[in-house]
């Protein structure tokens, strides 16, 4: 084996089992999402260290698209190469498109059968994971006087100043402050090698593709107006543009979908808010518009289409960064950027936990104590969290019908 390639740690299809069991039980959102897999990959497997994890969540910020998602993209191709990142998407992204695109086919008026109860439930479950993720990311990145402040600084600052640009310009502050002042950061005693399954050369080819997709698709679809090229374009644009990730590719959507009369409005929210319900990246909600709408191929296709299209800028991005990024962080400014950017993060984390994790799941003052029941059942009792989830759920569900 080439000593610049490193160990396998996992073959594909380990990775695949993994993200397959995130996509069967990781309720909550994108905000949750990064609290189950720094449960399972950083506590539970030990598949990266908790630097890289907080490294590979500073880039993923810095990218558009969903985060959870390019986090797991990312650990997969760590584990076993660019297959290893293919079979973390599909284990992590099957369970819930599959269950959106039967949705869309079958039964476009079950949303009438689902009471909000216990979907109540699995919010309030997905606050106390993020919750837990917060206090024992800060545990490790937001350390010292320095680190701390940094956290808590991003915290106010993004509980006023909200959405995705507001967080980027807190990350790049929190790296440049960390430039000046934590330089000095020791690296890690066993850095996570991961530049070796990807050559530079073929990092630059998926930036070239990544881009070439973007300007080529739209003038293709315009070109030989094929139906799946027109879906393709359109969800293709979508998961290269939409920063901040999970709940803000509605409004993209909706301009892009309803607008052009794909989908009527009454619909696209329908199958949004089954989407809540189900485990599994937001970004999944594409199956169900491919599948529904009325231009290009429907059913089981146009989701497939339309899924591979809005994640396919992910994939592409996380394959051609991530290797020059490895190789620059172990610059000794850029591990004191590193740093910096980590005790940020944790910020960031906290000012979502408050807005939108909290703010969702709190609507009177007795879902305080839910919360709090909840983070106790993870911290103290050391429940599985995919138990919790679904007890919490069942619970609520039960007291409001």
């Amino acid at each position: 084996m080439d000593a610049a390639q490193p160990a396998r740690t996992a073959s594909p299809l380990d990775v695949f089992l993994a993200f397959l069991r995130q996509g069967l039980t990781a309720f909550g959102g994108p905000a949750a999402h990064i609290g189950y897999f720094r449960r399972d990959f950083v506590e539970r497997r030990g598949w990266l260290s908790e630097a890289a994890f907080a490294d590979l969540l500073a880039l993923c910020h810095f990218l558009p698209g969903p985060a959870s998602s390019q986090i797991g993209m990312a650990i997969g191709l760590r584990q076993a190469g660019l297959a290893g990142a293919l079979a973390a998407f599909a284990g992590f992204t099957l369970p819930a498109a599959v269950a959106m695109i039967a949705f869309a086919m079958l039964a476009p008026d079950l949303t009438a059968r689902f009471g909000y109860g216990w979907l109540h439930g699995l919010q309030v479950a997905a606050a106390a994971v993020v919750m837990q993720a917060v206090i024992r990311m800060a545990r490790t990145l937001a350390t010292g006087p320095i680190r701390a402040g940094l956290a808590i600084g991003a915290a106010a600052g993004l509980i006023v100043a909200q959405g995705p640009v507001a967080q980027v310009a807190a990350l790049v502050a929190g790296g440049l402050f960390g430039v000046v002042f934590l330089r000095g950061t020791p690296p890690e005693d066993a850095p996570d090698a991961a530049a070796g399954w990807i050559d530079p050369q073929s990092a630059l080819v998926a930036l070239g593709l990544f881009a070439g997709l973007l300007v080529g698709l739209p003038f293709l679809a315009s070109l030989l107006q094929n139906p799946g090229l027109g879906v393709a374009s359109v969800f293709y644009r979508t998961g290269s543009l939409v920063f901040g990730g999970g709940h803000v590719v509605l409004p993209l959507l909706e301009h892009e979908i309803v607008a052009r009369r794909w989908m009527d409005q009454s619909s696209f929210l329908a199958g949004y808010g089954l989407m809540q319900a189900l485990p599994g990246p937001l970004f999944a909600f594409a199956a169900y518009v491919g599948a529904s709408e009325s231009y290009g191929p429907r059913g089981f296709v146009g989701g497939l289409i339309a899924l591979f299209a809005i994640f396919l800028p992910s994939l592409l991005l996380v394959t051609g960064v991530l290797p020059f990024w490895d190789r620059l962080k172990r610059e000794g400014w850029a591990r004191g950027l590193m740093a910096g950017v980590g005790a940020t993060v944790v910020g960031v984390l906290a000012a979502t936990l408050w807005n939108p994790v909290l703010m969702s799941a709190v609507r009177k003052p007795t879902d305080w104590a839910l919360v709090a029941a909840a983070f106790v059942f993870l911290q103290v009792v050391k429940l599985p969290p995919w138990l919790v989830v679904v007890g919490f759920a069942l619970a609520t569900g039960v007291f409001a019908s």
